[in-house]
Protein backbone atom coordinates (compact mmCIF):
# COMPACT_ATOMS: atom_id res chain seq x y z
CA UNK A 1 0.00 0.00 0.00
CA UNK A 2 3.00 2.61 0.89
CA UNK A 3 4.82 1.16 -2.11
CA UNK A 4 1.58 1.92 -4.97
CA UNK A 5 1.04 5.27 -2.99
CA UNK A 6 4.57 6.63 -3.47
CA UNK A 7 4.69 5.48 -6.98
CA UNK A 8 1.49 7.33 -7.07
CA UNK A 9 2.96 10.61 -5.95
CA UNK A 10 6.30 9.56 -7.90
CA UNK A 11 3.78 9.45 -11.21
CA UNK A 12 1.62 12.64 -10.23
CA UNK A 13 5.00 14.99 -9.74
CA UNK A 14 6.12 13.87 -13.15
CA UNK A 15 2.43 14.72 -14.38
CA UNK A 16 2.85 18.42 -12.57
CA UNK A 17 6.30 18.93 -14.19
CA UNK A 18 4.93 17.77 -17.36
CA UNK A 19 1.42 19.93 -17.05
CA UNK A 20 3.30 23.14 -15.81
CA UNK A 21 6.33 22.74 -18.75
CA UNK A 22 3.29 22.46 -21.54
CA UNK A 23 0.96 25.34 -19.39
CA UNK A 24 3.78 27.69 -19.36
CA UNK A 25 6.10 27.42 -22.90
CA UNK A 26 3.43 26.78 -25.18
CA UNK A 27 2.27 29.94 -27.10
CA UNK A 28 0.17 32.15 -25.70
CA UNK A 29 -0.39 36.09 -25.18
CA UNK A 30 2.44 36.91 -23.21
CA UNK A 31 5.34 34.59 -25.12
CA UNK A 32 3.85 36.28 -28.18
CA UNK A 33 4.60 39.16 -26.75
CA UNK A 34 8.32 38.09 -25.56
CA UNK A 35 8.85 37.18 -28.70
CA UNK A 36 7.85 40.52 -29.91
CA UNK A 37 9.56 42.51 -27.75
CA UNK A 38 12.72 40.88 -28.30
CA UNK A 39 12.12 41.56 -32.13
CA UNK A 40 10.99 45.36 -31.86
CA UNK A 41 12.57 46.16 -28.44
CA UNK A 42 15.89 44.17 -27.82
CA UNK A 43 16.94 41.47 -25.15
CA UNK A 44 17.12 43.94 -22.03
CA UNK A 45 13.12 45.08 -22.94
CA UNK A 46 11.96 41.49 -22.92
CA UNK A 47 13.77 40.48 -20.12
CA UNK A 48 11.57 43.35 -17.87
CA UNK A 49 8.52 42.26 -19.62
CA UNK A 50 9.11 38.78 -18.36
CA UNK A 51 10.37 39.23 -15.00
CA UNK A 52 7.32 41.37 -14.99
CA UNK A 53 5.22 38.40 -15.95
CA UNK A 54 6.83 35.85 -14.20
CA UNK A 55 6.76 38.46 -10.64
CA UNK A 56 2.63 38.28 -11.03
CA UNK A 57 2.82 35.06 -12.27
CA UNK A 58 4.12 33.96 -8.49
CA UNK A 59 1.98 36.31 -7.01
CA UNK A 60 -0.51 34.53 -8.53
CA UNK A 61 0.23 31.11 -7.17
CA UNK A 62 0.32 32.68 -4.06
CA UNK A 63 -2.92 33.74 -3.54
CA UNK A 64 -4.15 30.34 -5.04
CA UNK A 65 -2.93 28.78 -2.09
CA UNK A 66 -4.00 31.12 0.19
CA UNK A 67 -6.97 31.55 -0.90
CA UNK A 68 -7.65 28.33 -2.93
CA UNK A 69 -11.06 27.26 -1.46
CA UNK A 70 -12.43 31.20 -1.36
CA UNK A 71 -10.81 31.70 -5.07
CA UNK A 72 -12.64 28.58 -6.54
CA UNK A 73 -15.77 29.20 -5.21
CA UNK A 74 -16.21 32.12 -7.21
CA UNK A 75 -14.16 30.92 -10.38
CA UNK A 76 -17.13 30.99 -13.10
CA UNK A 77 -17.62 34.78 -11.93
CA UNK A 78 -13.78 35.17 -12.20
CA UNK A 79 -13.31 33.44 -15.54
CA UNK A 80 -15.89 35.57 -17.10
CA UNK A 81 -14.49 39.19 -15.83
CA UNK A 82 -11.15 37.99 -16.85
CA UNK A 83 -12.51 37.03 -20.28
CA UNK A 84 -13.85 40.37 -21.29
CA UNK A 85 -10.88 42.40 -19.76
CA UNK A 86 -8.11 39.94 -21.12
CA UNK A 87 -9.65 39.92 -24.20
CA UNK A 88 -9.95 44.06 -24.49
CA UNK A 89 -6.72 44.55 -23.35
CA UNK A 90 -5.17 42.24 -26.02
CA UNK A 91 -6.61 43.80 -28.45
CA UNK A 92 -4.94 46.82 -27.53
CA UNK A 93 -1.63 45.53 -27.36
CA UNK A 94 -1.96 43.37 -30.75
CA UNK A 95 -2.89 47.14 -32.09
CA UNK A 96 -0.02 48.58 -30.14
CA UNK A 97 2.23 46.04 -32.25
CA UNK A 98 1.16 46.52 -35.46
CA UNK A 99 1.57 50.09 -35.59
CA UNK A 100 5.32 49.99 -34.84
CA UNK A 101 7.12 51.32 -36.88
CA UNK A 102 11.24 52.15 -37.01
CA UNK A 103 10.76 55.34 -36.01
CA UNK A 104 8.11 54.39 -33.39
CA UNK A 105 10.10 51.84 -31.52
CA UNK A 106 11.47 54.09 -28.83
CA UNK A 107 8.21 55.81 -27.94
CA UNK A 108 6.09 52.49 -27.21
CA UNK A 109 6.07 51.45 -23.59
CA UNK A 110 3.44 48.54 -23.68
CA UNK A 111 6.50 46.12 -23.79
CA UNK A 112 7.47 46.73 -19.94
CA UNK A 113 7.58 45.26 -16.37
CA UNK A 114 4.24 46.79 -15.61
CA UNK A 115 2.94 45.74 -19.07
CA UNK A 116 4.15 42.10 -18.45
CA UNK A 117 2.82 42.16 -14.77
CA UNK A 118 -0.68 43.15 -15.76
CA UNK A 119 -1.03 40.79 -18.49
CA UNK A 120 -0.53 37.90 -16.03
CA UNK A 121 -3.46 39.06 -14.19
CA UNK A 122 -6.16 39.52 -16.80
CA UNK A 123 -4.98 36.60 -18.63
CA UNK A 124 -7.18 33.71 -18.11
CA UNK A 125 -4.98 30.75 -19.13
CA UNK A 126 -2.56 32.10 -16.10
CA UNK A 127 -5.04 32.35 -13.99
CA UNK A 128 -6.96 29.57 -14.16
CA UNK A 129 -3.37 27.54 -14.35
CA UNK A 130 -2.51 29.26 -10.75
CA UNK A 131 -5.72 28.19 -9.62
CA UNK A 132 -6.03 24.44 -10.38
CA UNK A 133 -2.87 23.39 -10.44
CA UNK A 134 -2.25 23.26 -7.10
CA UNK A 135 -5.64 21.50 -6.30
CA UNK A 136 -5.42 18.99 -9.43
CA UNK A 137 -1.45 17.99 -8.59
CA UNK A 138 -0.14 19.20 -5.06
CA UNK A 139 -2.91 19.20 -2.60
CA UNK A 140 -3.79 15.47 -2.51
CA UNK A 141 -0.60 15.01 -1.45
CA UNK A 142 1.26 17.74 0.53
CA UNK A 143 -0.81 20.15 2.43
CA UNK A 144 2.73 21.63 4.69
CA UNK A 145 3.33 25.38 4.45
CA UNK A 146 7.09 24.76 3.83
CA UNK A 147 5.80 22.35 0.93
CA UNK A 148 3.51 24.46 -0.98
CA UNK A 149 6.28 27.50 -0.59
CA UNK A 150 8.47 24.66 -2.47
CA UNK A 151 5.93 23.93 -5.25
CA UNK A 152 5.13 27.96 -5.27
CA UNK A 153 8.96 28.66 -6.06
CA UNK A 154 9.22 25.31 -8.47
CA UNK A 155 6.40 26.28 -10.48
CA UNK A 156 7.52 30.15 -10.36
CA UNK A 157 11.24 28.60 -11.50
CA UNK A 158 9.62 26.90 -14.39
CA UNK A 159 7.99 29.59 -15.76
CA UNK A 160 10.71 31.68 -15.57
CA UNK A 161 12.80 29.15 -17.76
CA UNK A 162 9.75 28.74 -19.92
CA UNK A 163 9.41 32.92 -20.24
CA UNK A 164 13.47 33.43 -20.81
CA UNK A 165 13.54 30.49 -23.45
CA UNK A 166 10.91 32.51 -25.64
CA UNK A 167 13.53 35.46 -25.08
CA UNK A 168 16.24 32.89 -26.54
CA UNK A 169 14.45 32.14 -29.40
CA UNK A 170 13.57 35.99 -30.13
CA UNK A 171 17.37 36.62 -29.95
CA UNK A 172 18.48 33.72 -32.20
CA UNK A 173 15.82 34.50 -34.76
CA UNK A 174 16.29 38.24 -34.37
CA UNK A 175 17.92 38.86 -38.03
CA UNK A 176 15.37 36.73 -39.63
CA UNK A 177 12.55 38.84 -37.87
CA UNK A 178 14.17 42.13 -38.47
CA UNK A 179 14.34 41.22 -42.38
CA UNK A 180 10.59 41.00 -42.67
CA UNK A 181 9.74 43.55 -39.36
CA UNK A 182 6.57 44.52 -40.78
CA UNK A 183 5.20 40.78 -41.73
CA UNK A 184 6.35 39.53 -38.16
CA UNK A 185 4.86 42.25 -36.34
CA UNK A 186 1.38 41.73 -38.63
CA UNK A 187 1.68 37.96 -37.59
CA UNK A 188 2.49 38.48 -34.08
CA UNK A 189 -0.50 41.16 -33.99
CA UNK A 190 -2.56 38.77 -36.16
CA UNK A 191 -1.50 35.43 -33.25
CA UNK A 192 -2.63 38.16 -29.97
CA UNK A 193 -6.18 39.09 -31.82
CA UNK A 194 -6.35 35.36 -32.22
CA UNK A 195 -6.10 34.99 -28.27
CA UNK A 196 -8.50 37.82 -27.75
CA UNK A 197 -11.13 35.82 -29.83
CA UNK A 198 -10.26 32.47 -28.21
CA UNK A 199 -10.28 33.27 -24.60
CA UNK A 200 -12.96 35.94 -24.79
CA UNK A 201 -15.29 32.85 -24.80
CA UNK A 202 -17.49 33.87 -28.08
CA UNK A 203 -16.31 30.88 -30.17
CA UNK A 204 -17.91 28.42 -27.19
Amino acid sequence: SIISQNKGAIMNFLFFILYCTVMTATPGPTNIMILSTVHNYGVKRALQFSFGSAFAFFLLLTLSVIFNSVLMTYLPKIVIVLQIVGAIYMLYLAYGIFRISADSKEQESFSSFKSGFLLQFINPKSVLFALTVFPSFVLPYYQSTLSLLMFVLLISFICVLAFLSWVLFGKVLKGFLDRYSTIVNNIMAGFLVLCAVMISGIMG
